[in-house]
């Protein structure tokens, strides 16, 4: 088990570094160019439709519901440990690429967001169902592929993420309060069964109370770390500068070199925001909207939010620390160095920043696990399993985060992101070729923006699309409804 779990971990390393990381950053580069920038050009609109998105319609979920969703998975651990770890084997300078491949991905989440809206289909329970499975069955009209991407999902986000989540948070408790695993898994249980049996809905409202709570509390301390240290920040910006160009080397991490340092920023973005490995677009397909670029936009600032704030606020945070607690080239503990910054800081010797930080790690992790079951369950619906599928998932997910507490994870990880490897080659092939779809598709908002409509609305015979958009949700119909959505709410 040692040598295969050895053998999978190099196939996923070499897939991860040698291929997916210039797949991503190329077609997200791409991106940008065909939509002209949409991720700059259209930043206050994206902002503004996200304060006011939290109306729904009927049974369907808002907007906002569906952004806290991809925003729950996106914001987990690796905001915390996964920047300490870019930072300890990049140096400063990762932080620097970091944030440009943030940038990069707003395009890729959009574009890939503006699909799952553009193809998804009526469900049911009156929430949309769609994502790449979706999209690369009805748009390119391969079953085959669909299938493939929608069972390694399930296999990724469904069994195995949620149980290394679990394991994190196992691992935070255990050290700050000395709870036994045992103990840990047995409240992980609780909590979810009258979450996750109840199904999309009620987790789409936990997560619309949870996701923007724990973000802001998290931003807020941060920002105040900043502001008492505020004369360091500019010596700060410097190291980080000078650092991505490999212009000090003082300032390497243990990794050494300055293509070490961007590709080590650019993987841990990449990697946490989550743009074009087709989780997101899944969560996406779910909101009531009256155009699809809306939630395309929506879903591109949560790429904003994500890497180029909340990782940016562990970043400042152990930077502006010093060499007290960071100094590059040191070996250190990735899953600590943020909870030590923070003690540096703001604790004086009474011991609150280990509670803080431990109530951090539970909710990025726990929400991260929330954000997966929504991911899952649409792709059990595309799979065709029915409600019996969808209740049989909620069951494993809920062992699967109970066993993660309890065991050792080394090869279940390495075998889940081969699989996310996978399937994100798979999710950036198909929106690629889908490209001109979503180019047509965001002219026409364009269109009738310079027409003065301040809320536009999607009739997809009237768009101008490249190709026939088989669906069965952007008609006239639909137009003359979605319109009482496009009142904001104040």
């Amino acid at each position: 088990m040692s040598s295969f779990a050895d053998a999978v971990s190099a196939v996923e390393g070499f897939v991860s570094t040698r291929i997916l990381v210039y797949v991503l950053i190329g077609l997200g580069t791409l991106f940008t160019i065909v939509t002209r920038g949409v991720q700059f050009r259209h930043f206050p609109q994206a902002v503004r439709l996200m304060l006011h998105s939290r109306k729904g319609s009927g049974e369907a979920l808002s907007s906002f519901q569906a952004f806290t969703v991809g925003l729950a998975s996106r914001v987990g651990t690796g905001n915390i440990a996964g920047v300490a770890l870019a930072l300890i084997v990049g140096g400063p300078g990762a932080i620097f690429w970091m944030w440009v491949v943030a940038f990069v991905g707003m395009a890729t989440s959009f574009m890939e967001s503006l699909l799952a809206q553009m193809y998804k289909i009526p469900w049911g329970d009156r929430i949309y169902r769609g994502g790449p499975a979706y999209y690369i069955e009805r748009g390119l009209g391969s079953r085959t592929w669909g299938v493939i991407f929608a069972a390694l999902l399930v296999f990724s986000y469904g069994l195995i993420f949620p149980m290394v989540q679990s394991n994190t948070i196992a691992l935070q408790f255990s050290s700050a309060m000395h709870l036994s695993p045992w103990a840990t898994a047995c409240i992980l249980v609780l909590i979810s069964i009258p979450i996750m049996l109840k199904g999309l809905r009620v987790v789409a409202r936990v997560t619309e109370l949870v996701v923007p709570f724990m973000a802001i509390v998290y931003l807020a301390i941060a920002g105040f770390v900043v502001v008492i240290n505020i004369t360091a920040v500019p010596q700060v910006c410097a190291d980080i500068v000078r650092g991505a160009f490999g212009l000090d080397q003082a300032l390497a991490g243990t990794a050494g070199g300055l293509f070490a340092t961007l590709l080590n920023g650019a993987k841990r973005g990449l990697f946490s925001n989550e743009a074009g490995q087709g989780s997101m677009p899944n969560g996406a397909a779910t909101a009531e909207v009256a155009h699809p670029v809306q939630q395309g936009l929506i879903q591109a600032l949560g790429t904003f939010v994500d890497t180029v704030l909340v990782c940016s606020a562990t970043a400042f945070m152990i930077l502006l620390a010093g060499p007290e607690v960071f100094r590059p080239g040191r070996e250190y503990t990735d899953s600590l160095l943020a909870q030590d910054a923070l003690t540096y800081h703001l604790d004086g010797g009474t011991g609150w920043t280990v509670g803080f930080m431990t109530l951090v790690v539970f909710l990025f992790a726990y929400s991260s696990t929330l954000g997966y079951s929504v991911f899952a369950e649409v792709n059990i619906d595309y799979l065709g399993w029915g409600q019996r599928g969808v209740r049989a998932l909620h069951i494993l997910m809920i062992v699967a985060v109970g066993l993660g507490a309890v065991t050792e994870l080394t090869l279940a990880w390495n075998l889940a992101d081969l699989a996310l490897a996978l399937m994100t080659i798979v999710n950036m092939v198909a929106v690629a070729l889908l490209m001109r779809q979503g180019v047509a598709c965001l002219r026409d908002y364009d269109r009738q923006r310079a027409a003065g409509i301040a809320e536009p609305v999607f009739v997809a015979e009237d768009a101008g699309l490249p190709k026939q958009l088989p669906t069965q949700v952007w008609t006239r119909e639909h137009a003359e409804v979605s319109r009482s959505l496009m009142t904001p709410t104040e």
